[in-house]
């Protein structure tokens, strides 16, 4: 699948890059950041997958967040996409910010009229790696994921679905029990409908229950003044007694 670049930028003697591609998971054109540290210029590297939270895009990792000199010194490609469709233009999608564009919950949706374009789980799991493993200079056996809030609820949940794939998973401020939560509620209902029993797949708390894989290295960083743990939308206690 053809790439477009967008941008490149040295940063920490790598290349800071964003690309453009035609999604079939997602039907519409997608946006990912990929890092590529100077080690990369000679031999493979690990893939560092991030998933970014509610209401934001693949620019807010690599603009905020300063990971760029600890990817330099370790070697890692760091990948960013996106966190939901973009262009879909369906009636809805831009009513709230916790829910529709930039709002996409790593779901693969079962409703309508979501359910033709918000595959993000599918996105993240099956065509983006492949995208990365073919591209860019990876080693597709050494693939860890982590993320922030939204983003971290998928990354919580792809590890667990998929014992073997990841060789870490890390989550800060994660929303880890969104059957319980209300914004899990919100995104829940829209785009898997009001049969609860559908939720459960998608709900780390759930998951991490009935896990069976091998030993998986999971790290929660979690302040304990955030507003949204206070106001009961990350509920990492829950994760923790399951």
């Amino acid at each position: 699948m053809a790439l477009t670049q967008i941008s490149s930028n040295k940063c920490f003697g790598g290349l800071q890059k964003v690309f453009e591609h035609d999604s079939v998971e997602l039907n519409c054109k997608m946006k990912f950041a990929v890092y590529l540290p100077p080690k990369a210029e000679s031999e493979k590297c690990p893939a560092l997958y991030w998933l970014s939270g509610l209401t934001c895009t693949e620019q807010n990792f690599i603009s905020k967040s300063g990971y760029h000199q600890a990817a330099s010194e370790h070697g890692l490609v760091v990948i960013a996409p996106d966190t939901s469709p973009c262009g879909y233009n369906s009636k809805g999608e831009d009513e709230s910010w916790d829910f529709g564009t930039g709002a996409g919950f790593c779901v693969d949706t079962t409703e309508d009229p979501w359910k033709t374009n918000y595959r993000m789980y599918s996105y993240v799991m099956e065509e983006l790696p492949q995208l990365i493993n073919a591209n860019f200079p990876v080693d597709p056996q050494s693939m860890s994921i982590f993320g922030h809030s939204m983003g971290d609820h998928g990354a919580l949940i792809c590890a667990l679905k998929n014992p073997g794939k990841y060789k870490s998973v890390s989550a800060f401020a994660p929303i880890c029990n969104p059957v319980l939560s209300p914004w899990g509620k919100k995104a829940f209902s829209g785009y898997l409908g009001t049969d609860q029993s559908k939720w459960k797949a998608y709900d780390a708390t759930r998951l991490v229950k009935s896990y069976t894989g091998s030993q998986l290295d999971i790290l929660i960083d979690q302040g304990k003044d955030d507003q949204f743990l206070l106001e009961g939308q990350l509920l990492p206690d829950n994760f923790i007694a399951a």
